[in-house]
């Protein structure tokens, strides 16, 4: 008889423990991060002016990771957004200087030392929208800024207790593998490109030898409570290119700090 109740019993939480396993394996956990920034940027655009511009930059930067606890890989998602205002070394013209960067990737993780440090490789496609535009200029006072790249990206991150606050140092780094890029040629006019359709090689192909780009981000957390956990860091992207005889570099140094939140995301039993 006790057997009969324990098959009846075994029988009957079966589909519950195998629901239960689904929705675990299914959990999402997320990162979610925003920081703003301020730092030093120095750009050169050939385009514009020979003439080397320095100046005070501002940065937004919004990261979010999505990964399965049962799984290795996950997802990145990065907006980035950038606007600087510059002087050249005589202060005599200034420029403005702005960009929006949208990275997502793949990442597959290892876990080592017991699960203090985690270590993550993978790609990411980056697109970036930008603009230089340089108030004295009477003739071709601004330069579109276009490119998309793809990058191999690597992760590296380590937990640790410091003033009995858990913490995460974490750094990422993104290299340019190959990608298309927006130019106008040397000597040509915005207006021959658009106005009159007089194409002239204005999209290249790029890659790390014609469009180097190192793009990195080291960053500390700190859990000062259940709730909240303070972000602080560097953000640095050195973009250089030199593409149908224009040189063009814009390097941003950024001081960051923000908030970082994790929540897992419970999928609803049908």
């Amino acid at each position: 008889m006790m057997m009969r109740v324990k098959l009846f019993v075994i029988a009957l939480l079966a589909p519950c423990v195998a629901l239960v396993a689904q929705s675990a394996d299914n959990v999402k956990v997320t990162t979610r991060s925003t920081m703003v920034g301020i730092g030093g940027t120095n750009v050169l655009d050939t385009y514009l002016s020979q003439e080397h511009f320095r100046g005070l930059g501002f940065s937004f930067l919004n990261t979010i990771e999505r990964q399965r606890p049962s799984r290795s890989w996950s997802t990145l998602m990065e907006h980035e957004a950038n606007l600087s205002i510059c002087k050249n070394r005589g202060k005599t013209q200034d420029e403005l200087e702005g960009a929006y960067n949208f990275y997502w990737g793949r990442l597959r993780a290892w876990s080592l030392l017991d699960g203090r440090l985690t270590l993550q490789a993978g790609g990411v496609a980056n697109l970036s929208l930008g603009f230089i535009y340089n108030m004295s200029n009477s003739n071709n006072p601004a330069q579109a800024r276009l490119h998309l790249n793809v990058m191999p990206m690597g992760v590296a991150s380590y937990k640790f207790i410091l003033f009995r606050l858990p913490m995460v140092a974490r750094y990422e780094l993104a290299l340019p593998l190959a990608g298309i890029q927006f130019s106008p040629n040397y000597g040509q006019s915005y207006y021959e490109i658009f106005s009159r359709g007089n194409y002239d090689h204005n999209v290249v192909p790029t890659s790390l030898v014609t469009a180097p780009e190192w793009r990195q981000l080291l960053t500390l957390d700190a859990q000062v409570s259940r709730q909240l956990t303070i972000r602080v860091g560097y953000l640095g992207n050195i973009q250089q290119s030199r593409v149908n005889n224009l040189r063009q570099h814009i390097w941003t140094h950024r001081f960051v700090i923000g908030l970082t939140k994790r929540f897992s995301l419970i999928p609803h039993a049908l």
